[in-house]
């Protein structure tokens, strides 16, 4: 980083707000790189001082945290390392199964992969809604009385949801989609945060490339792209969806930044405590991600960015029908 960045808390850790998320090294938009590639991304992201790396049981099945562990270990004491449990991959199946016995068995996996004795923040990856929120934490509680992780997080959970997981073991942050075409937290899970001192992490926060990437053709998408499958990448929504990028692109321009570092900033200056994790496999875009730790955008064009992307502005829903059930996060009428 080029410029000094301001650490945020995070729980009872600080980070610089721009962290790196580990997936697409491994998992779902394509085929993975090849282990140098992942290998620079990682050293490049700690080179412009990344210090939060956010990995998971369920990426690439064990593959990512087995690929980033060994990266990651020279390293271990400056950094914030994160991972989550509550789904992973089950015979070539994604499960999610939240029962305490199983989430105490997935921590045992991920800090053999991860090769550490703790993980610092360890997320519900999803509520399993056959499991009481509070079963499912009062075990991760337990995890950390045994040292083995050092924070608790949550995934995709509703405002009420994170109350009734505060009452059993204070949480350090939630993770959820958040990005100007994604803001379903803004109807109360932001608010919550805030009244409970929890940090707030933000994945997708580029629109899973929607948003930075005039050139996407969800054509060209390989079989293994979770896209495919994503109303929004879909017509008629993505023709619908094609304006608000290209106006992205041009007040980036007009700025003199790149898109990514133009909604990577909006989204830091929503609230003091969010914190973003954007993934790439891009050098040159992981450091356009990382530039939004230095950009303070005016009051203007973070208003003209809000105005843009008002939530009935969007077309099409985030998740296939599928999926929604699998979550716990508010929605605005009539997005489902």
């Amino acid at each position: 980083m080029t410029a000094a960045v301001h650490k945020r808390p995070l729980g009872p850790f600080s980070a610089v707000p721009i962290g790196l998320g580990a997936m697409n090294l491994s998992h779902a938009y394509g085929d993975p790189v090849g282990p140098d590639q992942a290998a620079r991304v990682i050293a490049t992201a700690l080179e412009l001082g990344v210090d939060h790396f956010d990995t998971a049981a369920l990426y690439g099945f064990g593959a990512n945290e087995k690929l980033v562990g060994p990266l990651l270990k020279p390293h271990r004491s400056k950094i914030l390392l994160a991972s989550k449990c509550g789904m992973t991959g089950v015979d070539g199946k994604r499960v999610i199964d939240g029962r305490p016995e199983t989430l105490v068995r997935t921590c045992d996996q991920s800090l053999a992969r991860l090769g550490t004795d703790v993980i610092d923040l360890y997320y519900l990856h999803r509520w399993d809604k056959t499991v009481p929120i509070e079963d499912s934490v009062g075990a991760l509680s337990r995890l950390v009385e045994a040292g083995k992780i050092r924070a608790i997080g949550l995934s995709e959970v509703s405002a009420s949801t994170l109350r009734k997981a505060q009452a059993v073991h204070p949480v350090a942050a939630v993770q959820s989609e958040y990005s100007l075409w994604s803001r379903n937290v803004e109807i109360a899970l932001l608010d919550a945060c805030a009244d409970l001192g929890v940090a707030f992490v933000a994945f997708s926060p580029v629109a899973r490339g929607f948003l930075v990437n005039l050139a996407l053709d969800p054509a060209s998408f390989t079989a293994k792209d979770i896209r495919r499958s994503m109303p929004r990448f879909a017509e008629p929504h993505f023709s619908n969806n094609r304006p608000l990028a290209e106006a992205v692109a041009n007040m980036a321009a007009d700025l003199g930044v790149a898109s990514a570092t133009l909604v990577l900033a909006w989204l830091l200056a929503r609230r003091p405590f969010i914190h973003a994790i954007p993934g790439t496999t891009d050098i040159g875009h992981l450091h356009e991600n990382v530039a939004a730790a230095t950009l303070n955008l005016g009051k203007d064009v973070q208003d003209a960015l809000d105005r843009l992307f008002a939530p009935r502005a969007v077309s099409g829903p985030r998740y296939p029908a599928a999926i929604q059930t699998e979550i716990d996060t508010e929605e605005f009428p009539g997005k489902i």
